[in-house]
C-alpha cells in the first residue's frame, strides 16, 4: 500500500494523514496487536515474515518516517507534537526489532507465539461463530508461517530462545484442543471445520519443533546479549529515554537497597523480632486451598476496588466490571496471574478478565503445596492490586476513555503499563491496605519489589555487562530471597525479554513525577495526580515531564 504524502502546507492535515498511514503500516507487521487493541477487522490475519516481505515493509516504513519528519513541529499544537513523536517511535520500534535486535532471525518464539488463539477465545466481542472463523483462518496460515520461520532463522540461535520456543510450542496442541472444544460448542459444523484446519497446523508445528530439537538445539550458542549500543537504543525507541543505561542501573540499585532496608526494618519490628526468611515463611503458610483460590481472588477484587474508592486514589468508572477466571491451559506455564483488559477500540464493553492459575491436580501433593504457597493471601492481594484495582484494569479503563488520538490509542508503553501496576502495589501499602495483618501485606509488596529491582539489574547486566545466566540467577537468590528454580527462570527470561526492566523503570518514573508535580500542580490530591497521569494513555515514561508540562 502506497501512502506517499503530497505536502499541502497544512501541518495538522498532513499529520492526520500520516497517523492513519503509519498505524496501517504497523498493523501489517503486527495484526495480533491490532486485535489486542480491539480492531477486529484484523481478526485471523497472520503476517508474512519472510525476509523479502519485511524488507519491503521497511521501505514503506522509511518513506513514512521521512514524511513524518518533514512536517514542521512548530506548526503543530502541543498535543499533536507529542503524537508526532509517538508515531516516530512506533516506526523506530519496529525497525529496531527487524534491523538491530533481529528478532525474526534469532528468536523462534516469534513464530510459535503467532499461533495463539487466546484473543478469540476469552473475550466475547462478537458471536462465537465469527470468532471461530478467525481461529480457523489463523490455523490455515500456521503452516506457511512456520515454513517461513524455518527458512529465515539463523543457523545458530541463542540456546535459551530455542528451549523456550520448544516449551511454548509444546503447549500449543493442548491450546488448539481447548479452542476446538469451543468451536464444537458453537456448532458441530464449525467444530469439524476447526478440526480440518487443526490437523495440518499441528503437523507443521511438529515439523518446526523437531527441527528446533534435532538441528537448532545441538548447535545453539549461549550468546544472546544485545550489547551496550543496542540496549541504549532500546531505551529510546520503547520508552523515549536518553538517560545512559548505567544511570538506569544505579537507580535500580538504589531502589533495591531502599526496599531491602525497609524489609529488614519490618522484620525487626515484629514481636518477637524475626529474620526476613521467617517473615516470608509466615507469608507462605497463609495460603488458600486449591478449592478456594479463585473465590479468594474474587474477594480481593472487591476489597481492592472498595479501597481505591474509599481512599480516593483514582476515579473508578461506575461501569467497571472485572471477572476472575482460571488461566487457560495454554498460558499456565508462563503465568501466575494476568489481566486481559478491554482494548481502547474494543466494542465488547469495559469488562476485564483477571486470570489466576490454579493448582494442577496431576501435580504431586508437594508441588501443589509449593504453588499455593506462592499464591499466599498477602501475595494474592498484592497481585490483585497490580492486575486489577488500582493497577492494570483501572489503567486500561482510563486508557479507553482518555486516549483522544489514534497515536495515543495505539502506543502502548510496557514501562507505563507495568510501571503503573507496580507503583500501585507500593501506593496501596502507603495508603494502609492490609495494615491490620501484622506487616504481612508490606512484606509481600517488598518481596515483589525486590524481584522487579533484580529484573532491571539483570536486564542491564545480561545485555551490557557480560553477566552470565548463573550470575543472574545468583542475583535473584541473594538480593530478592528467591529459591533456585524460580531464580533460574527469571534469569532465562531476561535473555529474550530485556524489557522486563519495565516494572521498576516505570515505577521510578511515576514516583519521580509524583514528587515533582503532586504538591504544586495537584495541591496534594493523589486522585487528581493519578487521573491526570492516566489520561495520557499509555505513553513512553521518558516523556512524562513533557506531558505534565503540556497540560
Amino acid at each position: 500500500m502506497n501512502h506517499t504524502l503530497t505536502p499541502t502546507g497544512d501541518a495538522a492535515q498532513e499529520l492526520a494523514h500520516l497517523e492513519n498511514a503509519i498505524t496501517d503500516q504497523l498493523f501489517q507487521l503486527q495484526p495480533s496487536y491490532a486485535v489486542f487493541l480491539g480492531l477486529h477487522q484484523y481478526d485471523g490475519r497472520v503476517p508474512v515474515l519472510t525476509r523479502e516481505a519485511t524488507d519491503l515493509w521497511l521501505v514503506g516504513a522509511d518513506r513514512l518516517l521521512s514524511q513524518l519528519r518533514a512536517i514542521p513541529e512548530e506548526k503543530l499544537a502541543e498535543a499533536r507534537k507529542h503524537d508526532r513523536l509517538l508515531l516516530e517511535l512506533l516506526i523506530e520500534s519496529s525497525r529496531f526489532d527487524l534491523q538491530e535486535s533481529h528478532d525474526l532471525d534469532r528468536n523462534p518464539m516469534s513464530y510459535v507465539g503467532s499461533a495463539s488463539l487466546t484473543a478469540y477465545m476469552v473475550r466475547e466481542y462478537a458471536p462465537l461463530s465469527q470468532r471461530v472463523e478467525a481461529m480457523v483462518h489463523t490455523l490455515n496460515e500456521i503452516p506457511r508461517l512456520l515454513r517461513d520461520g524455518l527458512e529465515r532463522l539463523d543457523p545458530t540461535l541463542p540456546q535459551p530462545f530455542v528451549r523456550l520456543a520448544l516449551s511454548i510450542g509444546g503447549g500449543l496442541p493442548g491450546h488448539f484442543a481447548e479452542a476446538e472444544a469451543l468451536a464444537t460448542h458453537a456448532s458441530p459444523h464449525l467444530g469439524e471445520r476447526f478440526r480440518e484446519a487443526r490437523v495440518p497446523a499441528e503437523t507443521a508445528l511438529g515439523a518446526f519443533l523437531r527441527t528446533l530439537e534435532e538441528e537448532c538445539l545441538p548447535r545453539a550458542t549461549p550468546e544472546f546479549a544485545l550489547g551496550p549500543a543496542k540496549y541504549q537504543r532500546l531505551l529510546w525507541v520503547r520508552e523515549g529515554i536518553r538517560t545512559p543505561f548505567a544511570e538506569v542501573a544505579e537507580a535500580g540499585w538504589r531502589d533495591l537497597r531502599r526496599n531491602q532496608a525497609r524489609l529488614a526494618e519490618v522484620a525487626a519490628h515484629e514481636d518477637p523480632p524475626r529474620t526476613i526468611a521467617e517473615c516470608l515463611e509466615e507469608l507462605y503458610r497463609d495460603h488458600p486451598s486449591s478449592n478456594t483460590l479463585i473465590e479468594e481472588a474474587r474477594r480481593f477484587v472487591d476489597e481492592t476496588r472498595r479501597f481505591v474508592e474509599e481512599r480516593e486514589l483514582a476515579t473508578v468508572p461506575p461501569e467497571a466490571r472485572c471477572r476472575v477466571e482460571e488461566t487457560p491451559v495454554y498460558g499456565r506455564a508462563l503465568s501466575t496471574a494476568s489481566m486481559n483488559p478491554p482494548g481502547p477500540y474494543d466494542v465488547a464493553g469495559d469488562e476485564g478478565i483477571y486470570f489466576v492459575t490454579p493448582v494442577d491436580l496431576t501435580w504431586s501433593p508437594a508441588k501443589q503445596e509449593e504453588w499455593l504457597r506462592s499464591l499466599n493471601r498477602p501475595m494474592l492481594r498484592n497481585i490483585t492490586a497490580h492486575e486489577v484495582y488500582p493497577g492494570h484494569y483501572l489503567q486500561f479503563l482510563h486508557f479507553r476513555k482518555g486516549a483522544d488520538s489514534t497515536a495515543r490509542r495505539v502506543y502502548l508503553s510496557s514501562s507505563f503499563a507495568e510501571g503503573w501496576a507496580h507503583y500501585c502495589e507500593q501506593l496501596t501499602i502507603e495508603q494502609g491496605m492490609g495494615s491490620d495483618d501484622d506487616g504481612r501485606a508490606e512484606v509481600a509488596q517488598l518481596h515483589d519489589a525486590l524481584l522487579r529491582d533484580c529484573r532491571l539489574l539483570s536486564s542491564v547486566g545480561l545485555h551490557t555487562g557480560g553477566m552470565t545466566l548463573a550470575q543472574s540467577a545468583q542475583l535473584f537468590q541473594q538480593q530478592a530471597h528467591m529459591e533456585a528454580l524460580p531464580a533460574e527462570r527469571e534469569a532465562i527470561r531476561g535473555t529474550f525479554n530485556p524489557e522486563y526492566f519495565c516494572y521498576t523503570l516505570g515505577k521510578l518514573a511515576i514516583l519521580e513525577a509524583r514528587n515533582r508535580y503532586l504538591a504544586g500542580m495537584f495541591h496534594g490530591s493523589l486522585k487528581g495526580f493519578h487521573d491526570r497521569l492516566l489520561s495520557f494513555g499509555c505513553p513512553p515514561v521518558g516523556l512524562l515531564d513533557r506531558l505534565f508540562g503540556a497540560t
